[in-house]
């Protein structure tokens, strides 16, 4: 075993940056043991650690900080490694190799500039304050956050990578969006003409406006809002706060600052093992440069970091020659992708293009002038062609003879490359530089399963893109050393969920003791499959929730058929079909909320919320809403939650059909249906979309000839626009066509996987899913009629059911042997309403336990 360096003879070295790449440069050097030969203290200007800045727009949906960090708080407290946060270095002597900061001097033997970027702002008259804002760390994101409290409208400057993500941001901040680009198209660096028209119509069709070839020349106060933009060209524009994302520029004054070699369009020009004009001092990431190019992506800053870590450790490494700049990302919930050559600027390049203009799809494919190498690609709407494609182009495989082929619509003879025929060199991740022989070595060296893969290697931890890709590979090598690929639900079923689906069906079991005697293992199940099994006997047959045999199938919210809160206490939600309520109706809710002392919220669903009900009282509250005429709104389920609605026809002037009475048809018809997880619907009466049909689930927009059909969109973590199915349905072939959609996905998906992800993992897309709904491929289409007819059946309110049974209502107690409140929740006055006092009731601690006691 090697001796530990002594603490004379080791040696600083210094980390200037504590961004994504510094922080992967860190942990690098220590996994070659560079704390045996250096002490390493790291400089960061910003007062929180290394953070994940690829998914950065989380943070303003709900994601805390904390959750972003790149690693523990105990990483940086290993020995003879130290972190300085919100210290920002303020010069570099290279005559006494020292650094200063606020601190003071910190010799070093070695230095490392890790400072990363910055965004470039143009010198705009009038931008300041909420009209200066930029979209990089979190810091910013705090800022734009509050801007945003009371305004009504944002604009983003800049149609680039970022300048979309801000815009996504303004959006989910509940602002009107508008993205302000100087180019003729949005993205200009990664997408064509055609690419970026594309892109263009399906943002816009999300209710973002897009300005292109504008140049902001002032900012003045507003009338309207509370700014107004002028442009060179083209109509003013009012806002309540700008966001700039018009690029970065890599920050570079401190190597300036100390004389170092500076590249002709800026950033700190280094050799290939990242050395600069200084033999002690290296760069790396945002705020290099090499061969005068800097790279603005996460992969290369994570290659230049792995060179430098393995140079200051005196391991062989292979030197730095460029990097790949191909990106799949996903915008404002819009595919896009960009490979290689996108704009075929290689000579003799030859291009092929798919448009689908009704769906506002593009791709473009661009090969060799012998059509023998893939040289490029633009995806915009579909990026499920984006590995096989990124594989073609990196490894040199050659294209089939007809390379238009690779492009087409999947199941209309497009070759679809397995992973079998990728070299041991083709890289899966670009971000941590992971071939696939690494994957094969991981799995010889003892990996079995994805996870396991993941933690060797680091495979799909950076920005998550190659995660598809990887699992195909492992499933791939796992067989091809005849190891079964186990795709058991659990330890207690060795089947999938759309097997255990098949199974109930055909079985009629409708009790998970009886699922579990006939094809499981074990006595009592687990937390994984008790709410799945839970999920397909309601799917399939449609009892009570309440049920003796499903409650203890569920979670804390099925159980007690409502939202619990942060402080103990539940939502109560009743429903509110298509958003359409009577004035006594109203009034109702409102007597209830006034009684109980709840906080009451209109939701974007088109209902009313109401907060802070604690678990005795939930049988009285709807004992009451249901005397009223009200039902259970399912908003605790994985099931049909809103059906969303305009006016329509009956009052607005663009109306062209009945949207309130389709909404209500269509809530009745699945209220109560359950499934792999919530589902959203809305119905717009026009191609207004007042609705945002397109954002759904399923959404119907309505047209002069019937209605348009929309599948599989989603809000959430991760948005994705609704594609068209059909067009000009009469109102029984549009509900019919709906029936089958949600039993195909109800029969078929993964466990909580939503329609739009069920949709991207369906072989042959959405070409396969028309088949099979609307031709009959299967011959399924009788069987699924019949399975949605008989859900819609056995409707029955949940809470109806349980306030007319006295044994269900005993498992409302907040205690076993008390029916009084629980002392412990708080409430404070805010608004005019109660919200939960700031410090968390422990009450939550003990409402489950003693609750499931009962049962």
């Amino acid at each position: 075993m090697k001796a530990a360096a002594t603490t004379d003879s080791l040696q600083t070295l210094v980390v200037i940056g504590n961004g994504m790449v510094g922080h992967h440069c860190v942990e690098q050097l220590i996994a070659h043991g560079a704390l045996e030969r250096y002490r390493i203290h790291v400089y960061g200007e910003e007062s929180r650690r290394a953070y994940d800045r690829v998914h950065l727009s989380e943070y303003l949906n709900g994601r805390d900080a904390e959750s972003m960090a790149m690693s523990d708080a105990a990483f940086y407290e290993q020995d003879r490694l130290t972190l300085h946060l919100g210290i920002p270095v303020l010069e570099i002597d290279r005559h006494t190799q020292e650094v200063v900061t606020s601190n003071g001097r910190m010799a070093y033997d070695k230095l490392v500039l890790a400072t990363g970027s910055f965004p470039f702002v143009p010198p705009i008259a009038g931008a300041q304050g909420a009209s200066r804002l930029v979209y990089r760390t979190i810091d910013d994101l705090d800022l734009i956050r509050e801007a945003a409290n009371g305004a009504r409208r944002g604009v983003v400057v800049g149609g680039g990578l970022l300048g979309l993500e801000a815009a996504n941001a303004l959006r989910s901040l509940n602002l009107e969006a508008h993205v302000v680009e100087f180019a003729p198209r949005l993205m200009p660096v990664q997408l064509d003409e055609q690419g970026g028209a594309a892109l263009k119509a399906r943002i816009e069709a999300l209710g973002v406006s897009v300005h292109l070839s504008r140049s902001t020349q002032d900012i003045k106060p507003g009338t309207q809002y509370r700014y107004r933009m002028r442009f060179a060209e083209g109509a003013p524009l009012e806002t309540d706060l700008i966001v700039f994302s018009a690029g970065i520029r890599p920050q570079v004054a401190l190597a300036r600052k100390a004389g170092l070699a500076l590249a002709e369009r800026g950033g700190v020009a280094i050799n290939d093992l990242c050395l600069t004009s200084d033999e002690h001092i290296y760069a790396i990431g945002e705020c290099a440069a090499w061969n005068g190019s800097v790279f603005g992506l996460v992969a290369p800053g994570y290659q230049m970091a792995r060179i430098v870590a393995a140079e200051l450790c005196g391991v062989a490494v292979q030197a730095f020659t460029g990097a790949d700049m191909s990106t799949k990302l996903k915008l404002l919930g819009v595919d896009v992708g960009s490979i290689g050559d996108a704009h075929g600027a290689t000579p003799g390049a030859r291009s092929y293009r798919y448009i689908d203009e009704a769906g506002s799809g593009y791709r473009r494919l661009v090969v060799s002038e012998d059509g023998k190498r893939v040289l490029g690609a633009v995806l915009v709407g579909d990026n499920s062609y984006y590995d096989t494609l990124l594989q073609y182009a990196q490894n040199g495989i050659a294209p089939p003879a007809d390379p238009a082929s690779l492009i087409l619509p999947l199941g209309k003879g497009a070759p679809k490359l397995g992973v079998d025929a990728l070299p041991a060199t083709a890289t899966i991740c670009s971000c941590h530089n992971v071939s696939k022989g690494a994957v094969s070595a991981a799995i010889d060296g003892g990996c079995t399963d994805l996870a396991g893969v993941k933690s060797c290697t680091k495979a799909a931890a950076g920005c998550g893109g190659c995660a598809s890709l990887l699992k195909q590979v492992v499933e791939h090598e796992l067989a091809c050393r005849g190891v079964a690929v186990d795709k058991s639900l659990c330890e207690h079923f060795a089947y999938t969920r759309r097997e255990l689906y098949d199974i109930v069906r055909v079985g009629g079991i409708e009790t998970f003791e009886a699922l579990l005697a006939s094809h499981g293992r074990g006595h009592v199940g687990c937390d994984i499959c008790k709410p799945v099994v839970g999920s397909i006997l309601a799917s399939c047959w449609n009892r009570p929730i309440q049920n003796p045999n499903l409650v203890p199938l569920q979670d804390t919210n099925d159980t007690f058929m409502a939202n619990m809160q942060k402080n103990g206490t539940y939502s109560v939600v009743p429903r509110i079909p298509a958003g359409e309520i009577t004035p006594d109706g109203l009034i109702a809710i409102g007597a209830v909320a006034k009684k109980y002392k709840l906080y009451t919220k209109i939701t974007g669903g088109q209902r009313i919320d109401l907060f802070g009900a604690q678990l005795h009282e939930l049988p009285d509250i709807w004992a009451e809403l249901i005397a009223a005429g009200f039902e259970t709104g399912h908003a605790y389920g994985k099931s049909t939650r809103t059906v969303k609605s305009c006016v329509g026809s009956t009052w607005c002037r663009y109306g062209v059909q009945d949207s309130v009475q389709m909404a209500l048809d269509i809530e009745h018809r699945y209220k109560g249906l359950r499934a792999p997880h919530k589902l959203k619907f809305a119905v717009s009466g026009c191609t207004r979309e007042c609705a945002e049909a397109q954002s759904k689930d399923i959404g119907v927009i309505a047209t002069e000839n019937g209605w348009n059909l929309y599948v599989c969109g989603n809000g959430g973590m991760r948005p994705r626009h609704a594609e068209l199915f059909a067009t000009d349905l009469d109102d029984e072939t549009l509900i019919r066509t709906i029936d089958r959609v949600l039993m195909f996905y109800i029969r078929t998906a993964d466990k909580l996987q939503r329609t739009s992800v069920w949709r991207e993992s369906l072989e042959g897309g959405l070409d396969y899913l028309k088949a099979v709904v609307l031709d009959d491929s299967l011959g399924l289409a009788a069987e699924l009629d019949a399975q949605m007819q008989l859900v819609v059946d056995r409707y029955e309110c949940e809470w109806a059911d349980a306030i007319n049974d006295p044994e269900k209502l005993k498992r409302f107690r907040t205690f076993v042997n008390d029916r009084s409140a629980d002392p412990d929740i708080q409430f404070v006055q805010e608004r005019g309403q109660p919200r939960p006092a700031p410090t968390p009731a422990p009450a939550v601690s003990r409402v489950i336990p003693i609750a499931e006691e009962i049962v």
